[in-house]
This record gives structure tokens, C-alpha cells and sequence, in this order.
């Protein structure tokens, strides 16, 4: 999988997600077999006016590499300044055209420029030509369902120089709602002459093998379907080299929790690890026996050692 200057080890991208893709997990993606991660969303804004919070966000480390930054906001001018600032953080830029969050979109960000293609045009031009970096767009298929318009947003997007692309195939109505139509991935693919990335109901290696097969893409980026589960990435990748596919064990659970949750310590310090951890925690045990009562119990603690003892004694009357 080559995105313009970029060569990847393997077709599957673990995606930027807010709140979610921060340092801890990107490193448990990446040790999982992740080919390219993702910081979470970074406001242009933010850098424009040089808050500390967006600056953290861009917090990394060597093992992640080759690391992508994604932008969101809706000016040419600071979106180009942005990509500009940090163009050393990452090997790779994506421009943000997806989110359907209403704090997003009433900036006029994210998915609400779906409702502007010429602003699209603007921007990724702007950021094109203030960056020598591997340009993506990530986007979904349209506003709503009468404004479906991801073909027009694409040639706008591959027009103005961008390496590769990923589709969402959800309007921003749908949110995450539904189900993904992957066949506008297929669709895409055969219209464009760049790469095409497909996400969407990624929630297993079987899924992941299937989108391959039904659409043809290029690379496959994991979102929620990541979420307690970085397992997926090598299930995947045996699945499509012919290979069994294997489950994860007990203890190995454990030690990837484990992992996550000393990472989480190191970069956050125990206040907001607590916060983190709590939904990790829930969504590493899914399925497991008593996984509602750990929940529970998880989301009452005050402590890191209370939490970790709870976590200990889980996975001990698990073994």
C-alpha cells in the first residue's frame, strides 16, 4: 500500500478517532500490527491560537512512526498554516471532511463542507500547496440522503493533488446509524485513478476480508471496530494471507490491558487515566463472563489502585 511518498507495511490503517486515538492507543494499534495511526482530530484553530490542548495532542513517540495527523476547520488560509506547523509531527496529513459531530459542524467543519464543495476545493488546495506531505481526505458520503455527492467531493479532492482517500460510507444524518453502504466504496475505487481507502462495520477479520473482496479498495482504516479489540489487525491480516484465524487468550487479554493501562499512567498521569481507562477497560471485557458487574464496579472507582485491583481480581476469576 503506497499513499504518494509512503510505502505501508500492510493495507490496514487504524483510524483517528476524538477522544479514542490518543498516544496509549495508537500504540497498542501499532504494536497489533497497525500500519499507519492517526492522531485525533487536531483543530486548526487550535493551533492558529496556539492552545496547549490542541498542542498535546500532537504528543508522539519513534514506535508509532509512520504516524498521520489529521486536521479539521473550516478555513483555506489556517488550514494550510496548520498543515504547515505540523508538517515534522507525522509522515502523513489528512484533511477532515467527516466528522458529524454538532460542535464540528457548527464551525462549519468536518462533514458540514460536504454542503460546500468548492470551499473543499479551496481548502485541500491551500493545504496542497503549503505541504510536500502524503495528502488524504476523509469524508462520508454526503449531507444527508438527498445530497449524497461523495463522487463530486472525490474528483474535487484527487483534482487538487491529494494522495489517497477514505470513504465513510454514512451521510452525516445517518451518524453511525445504519449500515455502511460499502458498495459506494466499490463505486469510488472503479471512478478514481488514487488510492481508496474504505471504512465502515469493520467489526471483525471476516469484515475486513469482505470489504476487500466487495469493493475492491486499496486499505481498509479500523474505527469502533478497534475499540477493546486490537486483536483484529493480526486476525485480519492471517484471514488474508490464508492463514487461521486465532482468538486471543485470557492472560493475553490481560497483558494487553495491562499494557494499555501503564501507557495511559506514563503519558496522562492518574487523574485523567481513570477517565480513559474506565471505557477502555469496558470495552476490552465485551464478552466476557461478568463483564456487566466489572463494568460496573470500573465506573465507581476513585482510584488507580483501586481500579487496578479490579482488574487483577476480573481476569482472576476469568483464568
Amino acid at each position: 500500500m503506497v499513499i504518494g511518498a509512503l510505502k505501508l507495511k500492510n493495507p490496514i490503517i487504524s483510524a483517528p478517532m476524538a477522544g479514542i486515538s490518543d498516544l496509549p492507543y495508537r500504540l497498542i494499534m501499532k504494536r497489533h500490527g497497525a500500519a499507519l495511526v492517526f492522531t485525533e482530530m487536531i483543530s486548526a484553530n487550535g493551533l492558529f491560537f496556539n492552545g496547549k490542548a490542541t498542542r498535546k495532542l500532537l504528543e508522539s513517540s519513534p514506535e508509532e512512526r509512520p504516524l498521520g495527523v489529521q486536521l479539521f476547520g473550516e478555513s483555506p488560509e489556517r488550514m494550510a498554516e496548520a498543515a504547515k506547523q505540523v508538517e515534522d509531527c507525522g509522515e502523513l496529513i489528512d484533511l477532515n471532511f467527516g466528522c458529524p459531530v454538532r460542535k464540528v459542524i457548527r464551525s462549519g467543519a468536518g462533514s458540514a463542507l460536504l454542503r460546500e464543495p468548492e470551499k473543499v476545493a479551496r481548502i485541500v488546495s491551500a493545504v496542497r500547496n503549503a505541504t510536500s506531505r502524503p495528502l488524504t481526505i476523509k469524508f462520508r458520503s454526503g449531507w444527508d440522503h438527498d445530497s449524497v455527492n461523495f463522487l463530486e467531493i472525490a474528483r474535487i479532492a484527487a483534482e487538487e493533488g491529494v494522495d489517497a482517500v477514505t470513504l465513510h460510507p454514512r451521510t452525516r444524518s445517518q451518524m453511525f446509524g445504519g449500515q455502511a453502504d460499502w458498495q459506494q466504496i466499490k463505486k469510488l475505487k472503479e471512478t478514481l485513478s488514487i488510492p481508496v481507502i474504505g471504512s465502515g462495520d469493520l467489526f471483525h477479520p471476516e469484515s475486513i476480508k469482505n470489504m476487500f473482496e466487495q469493493t475492491g479498495c486499496d486499505a481498509v482504516m479500523i474505527g469502533r471496530g478497534g475499540y477493546g479489540n486490537p486483536w483484529i489487525i493480526g486476525q485480519a491480516l492471517d484471514l488474508l494471507a490464508g492463514r487461521s484465524v486465532t482468538q486471543p487468550t485470557s492472560e493475553e487479554r490481560l497483558s494487553v490491558v495491562r499494557n494499555h493501562f501503564e501507557l495511559c499512567l506514563e503519558t496522562f498521569g492518574p487523574q485523567k487515566t481513570l477517565g480513559q481507562m474506565r471505557k477502555h477497560f469496558s470495552w476490552y471485557v465485551r464478552g466476557m463472563e461478568n463483564a456487566a458487574g466489572f463494568r460496573v464496579k470500573i465506573n465507581q472507582t476513585k482510584t488507580i489502585a483501586e481500579m487496578s485491583c479490579h482488574l487483577e481480581d476480573f481476569f482472576a476469576d476469568a483464568a
